[in-house]
C-alpha cells in the first residue's frame, strides 16, 4: 500500500523544476523517483539549493508551478512513496 508524501521548502525562494532553462525538468509527474533525488531547486539570493526527495516513489504531482515565489514550508510536490 502507497503513501502519499508532501515535499515542502525548507525556505522561501524562486522553485526551478529544471537545472537550467534550456533543459529537461528533473522529474515530470509519473516519474519514478529514488531517495535523495533531486526534484527540485530553491534559488534565494542568486543562492540554489537542490530539493530531494527522501523516500522513493512516483511523482504524483506539483503543487507550484517552475519559476513561481514559494515560501518556507508550502508544499511543492506530493509522491506516491512506495
Amino acid at each position: 500500500m502507497s503513501e502519499t508524501i508532501t515535499i515542502n521548502s525548507p525556505m522561501p525562494g524562486v522553485f526551478y523544476r529544471r537545472p537550467d532553462p534550456e533543459e529537461a525538468p528533473f522529474v515530470e509527474p509519473g516519474d519514478s523517483v529514488d531517495a535523495g533525488e533531486t526534484i527540485g531547486l530553491v534559488e534565494v539570493m542568486k543562492n540554489f539549493h537542490e530539493i530531494e526527495t527522501d523516500r522513493a516513489g512516483t511523482v504524483s504531482e506539483f503543487l507550484v508551478g517552475d519559476e513561481a515565489e514559494i515560501e518556507a514550508d508550502q508544499p511543492l510536490v506530493e509522491i506516491d512513496a512506495a
